[in-house]
């Protein structure tokens, strides 16, 4: 079966893993409809493309009094009156992209800047291995920005849940057990993928959430950690 990227696709396998559900920020379609309905229900929503990678084109929305709307990209932000005007501003900028509409997690923060955790599951050859943690990092968002994939460091996990103080060891641990059920579930459903960086976030009550699954993550920042034993780890797990 086709690896696909797509994080609706990807949303729909890991909610119907009853236990994984509760761990996904509520995420819909993007559609008049749903962007009305998730903004009566939440304060802000992120808007994501289908396919999107490496955080371009992603956008929040934050409502803004009774009949109004922060819309934000990137460091650019703009202040509309309706939901229309919204989503022409999208389909205009955006050249048509498939989008899909999720609530906007409160993510802890160091510094006041937000925080996720990057965490890499693999596994060898063969459908029935065992999948594996072998890395994982903090990527801390750059000054101003709102996604973390604009990054001001990449440090380890440990330390930043220590600045952010957040919480310690156990908490990494619960992370990368929900991961592994996480993978688990995206392996059943392909069973030749063998590596996904998942982006896991911590909200300001020490709530994890799986944010998405990549499955063509971007290795380079483990080689810019201070332990190596981890890229080492990494590639030996492409190897085999």
């Amino acid at each position: 079966m086709v690896i696909k990227r797509d994080k609706w696709l990807q949303y729909r396998i890991l909610r119907n893993g009853s236990s994984l559900a509760k761990r996904l920020p509520e995420t819909q379609l993007l559609k008049k409809s749903t962007l009305s309905k998730m903004l009566l229900h939440y304060q802000s929503v992120v808007l994501k493309p289908r396919d999107g990678s490496y955080g371009k084109n992603i956008v929040f929305i934050k409502r803004n009094g009774a009949n109004a709307y922060r819309m934000h990209n990137e460091k650019n932000a703009v202040t509309m009156r309706d939901t229309d005007k919204l989503l022409q501003e999208l389909r205009k900028n955006k050249r048509g992209l498939a989008y899909i509409v999720q609530r906007r997690l409160q993510l802890a923060q160091i510094q006041h800047k937000p925080f996720d955790m990057r965490i890499m599951a693999q596994r060898k050859r063969g459908s029935s291995s065992t999948w594996c943690v072998t890395g994982s990092y903090a990527k801390v968002a750059a000054k101003g920005y709102l996604v973390t994939n604009v990054t001001s460091s990449t440090i380890p996990v440990l330390e930043a849940l220590k600045l952010a103080r957040i919480g310690d060891r156990s908490l990494l641990v619960e992370a990368e057990r929900i991961a592994l059920m996480a993978a688990k579930r995206l392996g059943e459903r392909y069973p030749k993928l063998r590596q996904i960086g998942f982006d896991i976030g911590i909200d300001t009550k020490r709530r994890i959430w799986i944010i998405e699954g990549n499955y063509l993550p971007d290795l380079r920042p483990f080689r810019l950690l201070k332990d190596s034993s981890m890229y080492r780890r990494i590639l030996w797990y492409k190897k085999h």
